[in-house]
Formats: structure tokens, C-alpha cells, sequence
């Protein structure tokens, strides 16, 4: 076995050396969290705005076919799911500071695997919460528009409530891992 043939095994063994090296694997580790928190924001982000906007094409379906005036409401209903994906930016960019020398541009040149560990934790757990977040945001938002639209234009607020709670879950999840990030130096 050559470690040419087993990256992994070579990084790790760079890793572990003394020697710095251009990049090691606890910065890579490190830059995953980032890159996992918005990825899985995202991915939820898209799923929620897919659900709610399939409900909204129906009813726009339904609406138009009665001859009624399509309702404007159901943008805003499909569109929040959106907002997890910036949280998950916020951290993101956090998480990339961490990685930064104070004062400077550059990527730190050493990092231990703790501190890499807990930035992956911190994107992992962002990444989840955010995901779970905007999809049951999307689904909220799917019956709501249905509802809406069989019931006459009434429960919108309603709606927007039950929407923002599952928002908050978002909004909480960016605020206590944000604490849970090193300050950068």
C-alpha cells in the first residue's frame, strides 16, 4: 500500500507532523463546517420553497380556472423558507473568520484538531437545524396556501404564525451555535 494511493491516510499523516504544511486536514475539517451548514440550509431552503410553491401553482391553477384573481399571499407563504439559508451564511462566515488569522486574509497556518472538531460540529448542527427548519417551514406553508385557497382568502395571519414559530427554530439555531464558535485569535 502506497500513501499515494490512500490520500486520506497521507493528509492525516501531514496533519500529525510537526511541519506546517500550505494545508492540513484539521482546516480542511475546519472549512467543511462551513461548507455543511449552508449545503444542508440550502438543500432544506430548496425543499420547503418546492413544497409550498407546488401548493401555490395549484391553487393559482384553481383560482384562475374559477376565474377568480390569483392571490398574491402565496409568494410570501412559499418564499420564507429562504431565510435559513442566510442564517446558515451567517455562520458560514463566522465559521470562515475562525479560520483567519487575526488581522489578516490568510488561513491560519496551524489549527488543532479540537478546535477544526468544533467548527465541524458547529456547521453539522447548523446545517441540520436550518435544513429541518425551512422544510417544515415549506410544508406549514403547502397546507397554508391550500387552506387559503379553500377557505376564501381567510387564515393568512394564522399562517404567517404558525410559520414563524417553526422560523424561530432557525433563528435559535443560528444564535447558540454562533456562540459556540472560537473567537477569531
Amino acid at each position: 500500500m502506497t500513501s499515494g494511493a490512500f490520500p486520506l491516510i497521507t493528509m492525516l499523516a501531514q496533519a500529525t507532523q510537526p511541519a506546517v504544511e500550505a494545508m492540513n486536514i484539521w482546516q480542511f475539517i475546519g472549512q467543511m463546517g462551513g461548507a455543511l451548514a449552508l449545503g444542508m440550509a440550502a438543500l432544506g431552503s430548496s425543499l420547503g420553497i418546492g413544497m409550498a410553491g407546488r401548493a401555490a401553482a395549484g391553487a393559482w391553477a384553481k383560482e384562475a380556472k374559477a376565474g377568480q384573481r390569483l392571490r398574491f399571499v402565496y409568494i410570501i407563504l412559499l418564499g420564507m423558507p429562504i431565510s435559513q439559508t442566510l442564517y446558515a451564511m451567517i455562520v458560514m462566515n463566522k465559521i470562515k473568520a475562525a479560520l483567519m488569522e487575526p488581522g489578516t486574509m490568510a488561513i491560519r497556518a496551524a489549527m488543532t484538531a479540537q478546535y477544526a472538531g468544533v467548527l465541524l460540529a458547529v456547521g453539522i448542527a447548523v446545517g441540520i437545524g436550518e435544513l429541518f427548519s425551512a422544510w417544515m417551514q415549506g410544508l406549514i406553508g403547502a397546507a397554508g396556501i391550500r387552506a387559503i385557497s379553500e377557505g376564501e382568502g381567510k387564515g393568512f395571519a394564522f399562517m404567517i404564525i404558525a410559520m414563524g414559530i417553526v422560523e424561530t427554530v432557525g433563528i435559535f439555531t443560528m444564535v447558540f451555535t454562533l456562540g459556540l464558535i472560537p473567537a477569531a485569535g
